[in-house]
């Protein structure tokens, strides 16, 4: 089977990879965790998964049916490290929702046009109106991060957006939208584990990238980013919530757990929504590098 960028990730795994990388993936089962820092040892049991989130999925349409009737507005950014799981939260999120009501925005690379704009620009297009909720995979913060470790940006740019920043999503909040930022957070070897799969999996090779490959050799670069940004960007007006996802099921539940619970909307059940797992899921004092 031809893998994609000349089979990079596993050369990565067996030529790059730091030891203790590589003999956590070598030793794992299949649902075991690879990370000791990690609270659960195990993935979530699927029959107690598929229950919790039977219950997310009818408050979610309840939550649809008031941001239309009210005219609320929502934003929901997802953001993490790659292969951290903001795909498949996203598609848990939206699969019984109405596109037009829950939109999706990923932007890809800025054209010359976008480019040459305030760097906010484009994404304030794709705001949304009374009755929409929109989700970003992926968002703003590509310039406190992505165009960081990869100099897509110049230092003076990026120091411009920090600038910028806060002033920016006050004036969401103020203007009354509801503003949610989920940064998914994933172990180094989870990482490697999750793009091992997607390289020698014809259906998923397609979501590998360049930067995919690039970005392994990385990891120390790309967490001073995430940290620095995590510090200066997590604000009382537009916080940060980290969810660990090692465990996908258990990241899905804590992310859903915590749209819902940052809305005020009608029919609201917290019975429904249950407990977020403060052991995953809280402010940047829980994210890990």
């Amino acid at each position: 089977m031809s893998l994609p960028f000349d089979g990079a990730i596993t050369a990565f795994l067996e030529d790059d990879a730091p030891g203790e990388i590589r003999e956590a993936i070598r030793r794992a089962g299949k649902k075991d965790i690879l990370s000791d820092r990690y609270p659960y040892d195990s993935a979530m049991p699927r029959a107690a998964y598929e229950d919790a989130m039977a219950d997310l999925q009818e408050e979610l349409v309840r939550l649809q049916a008031a941001v239309k009737a009210e005219g609320k507005r929502v934003v929901v950014v997802f953001e993490g490290r790659d292969a951290a799981g903001k795909g498949g939260t996203i598609k848990r999120l939206r699969e019984n929702l109405n596109p037009r009501v829950a939109r999706l925005v990923a932007l890809g690379k800025p054209s010359d046009t976008e480019a040459g704009q305030w760097y906010f620009q484009r994404y304030v297009e794709h705001l949304p109106t009374a009755g929409e909720l929109v989700l970003f995979d992926r968002s703003w913060y590509n310039r406190g991060v992505v165009e960081k470790v990869f100099g897509f940006c110049t230092d003076a740019e990026r120091e411009r957006f920090f600038h910028q920043l806060p002033d920016f999503e006050s004036m969401l909040v103020d203007e009354g939208i509801t503003l949610v930022k989920l940064w998914l957070n994933v172990g180094r070897a989870e990482q490697l584990r999750r793009f091992l799969k997607r390289e020698r999996d014809p259906l998923k090779q397609w979501k590998l990238s360049w930067i995919d490959v690039e970005g392994l050799k990385k990891w120390d670069a790309y967490s001073a980013a995430i940290g620095e940004t995590l510090e200066r960007s997590h604000t009382q007006a537009a916080p940060w919530t980290i969810v660990r996802s090692d465990d996908k099921r258990r990241a899905r539940l804590a992310a859903i757990r915590t749209v819902l619970s940052a809305i005020d909307y009608t029919g609201k059940r917290p019975e429904k929504i249950g407990d977020i797992d403060a052991r995953i899921c809280g402010g940047p004092d829980i994210w890990d590098a």
